[in-house]
């Protein structure tokens, strides 16, 4: 069975729906990074996945449309110097993108009345400023 990619709860992503691509990678590795193919392009097709339910798709296509082309996602890795590394972090970051992109909407703040006696003591406190300012000027005329 190939390998899972838990995103929340009992929605995962399996490896078969990843596409790689891999080239070289800027930055740091001597002499091997002249060579080798460490970095690492995830592209996960959101749109036409099966594996992910479809109300989790229709939240996740409008909180990513601005990462989306043509309703895939794409991730680039390379801040590691080998490709599996880079792999996995490119895995990780894909769980975390799709973890936030299909959590549910935070509940709704309901407002509360204030309690007369937290506005009693605030206008209190405003008389006592006010009153501890006018004796101030008061002193200097």
């Amino acid at each position: 069975m190939p390998e899972q990619i838990r995103v929340r709860g009992s929605f995962s992503v399996p490896e078969t729906e990843l596409s790689w691509r891999f080239s070289r990678a800027s930055g740091p590795g001597g002499q091997h990074v002249n060579t080798s193919a460490t970095a690492v392009e995830l592209s996960f097709d959101v749109a036409g996945s099966p594996s992910i339910p479809e109300p989790l798709r229709r939240r996740a296509l409008e909180r990513l449309a601005g990462r989306l082309v043509r309703g895939v996602l794409t991730i680039r890795a390379e801040e590691h110097r080998s490709q599996w590394r880079n792999r996995e972090a490119a895995k990780t970051r894909l769980a975390a993108i799709l973890a936030e992109a299909t959590a549910p909407p935070p509940k709704k703040r309901i407002p509360k009345k204030v309690p007369r006696a937290i506005n009693e003591r605030r206008l209190e406190n405003k008389r006592r400023r006010s009153q501890i300012k006018r004796e101030r000027s008061a002193r200097w005329y």
